[in-house]
């Protein structure tokens, strides 16, 4: 579904952001690019539709060269969630959501029905519709981008760092609500995130990044057992290690 073929990223003068990347997602996987501040996570996935272009290689969407593709027309076939959120602050929720779809020439009466089943998939009331966003938490605005991301259905999400604004307990819901939305919807997701522990729980494909280039693709179970380097090695040594402080934590609190 998505195909990167010896693709790089350069600006001006400077040493390639991006170096031969190579790698497949293919339709209804979840993977996850992690790796360093600076690594290329987020240019990897603004590649994907075209927010910026590559200085070489070919990205494929569904078997096309996206190069020969409308940009717009290509993004508003890819649902894109980011961290930042960008509700449009004067517009209500309801227009918020049906905005891609009301662009794309959608009936009124459809777009109305699809915005009250993405406030159920998301698991906000309908009485959200008529509200703006700055009356709702930012969970809830979260939900609301996601919900907006969905609205055009599409099959492609691409997703940075969508969760890493909120609190521990909303991000721990939140993400596992749209793990079941990625499942019940048979969506093709590709997050970046920083925290390999939730690159872990979440994906079934995990792409590490390092300067610019990739040094490992795998299965998390993969990553767990035979890490590729020490880069590698280092990222996944931060959940053992938080599992293990907790364990030792639990510990001391049953000798009490």
């Amino acid at each position: 579904m998505i195909h990167f073929e010896q693709v790089t990223k350069a600006y001006g003068g400077n040493p390639a952001v991006l170096r031969c990347l190579n790698f497949q997602v293919r339709p209804g996987e979840f993977v996850s690019l992690i790796g360093r501040s600076g690594c290329g996570k987020s240019t990897t996935l603004s590649l994907i539709n075209r927010l910026i272009e590559p200085t070489s290689g070919t990205i494929r969407v569904d078997g096309q060269d996206i190069a020969t593709t409308n940009p717009v027309a290509l993004r508003r076939r890819i649902g894109f969630v980011f961290q930042g959120i960008g509700l449009f602050p004067h517009l209500t929720i309801a227009e918020n959501i049906g905005i891609t779809p009301r662009l794309l020439g959608w009936p009124a009466v459809e777009i109305k029905t699809r915005v009250r089943e993405l406030l159920d998939l998301v698991r906000l009331p309908p009485t959200c519709e008529s509200r703006l966003p700055r009356e709702l938490s930012g969970g809830e605005q979260q939900r609301i981008g996601l919900a907006r991301a969905l609205a055009a259905r599409p099959r492609i999400m691409l997703m940075d760092e969508p969760f890493g604004a909120l609190d521990p307990l909303v991000r721990d819901e939140l993400a596992a609500d749209y793990s079941v939305i990625h499942r019940q919807l048979r969506l093709t997701t590709v997050l970046v995130t920083h925290d390999m522990t939730e690159a872990l729980l979440l994906s079934n494909k995990i792409i590490v990044q390092h300067a610019g280039g990739i040094v490992q693709i795998g299965t998390p179970q993969k990553l767990l057992s035979a890490p590729a380097d020490e880069v590698v090695a280092a990222l996944i040594e931060s959940p053992r290690r938080r599992i293990g402080q907790l364990t030792r934590l639990l510990e001391q609190g049953s000798m009490l």
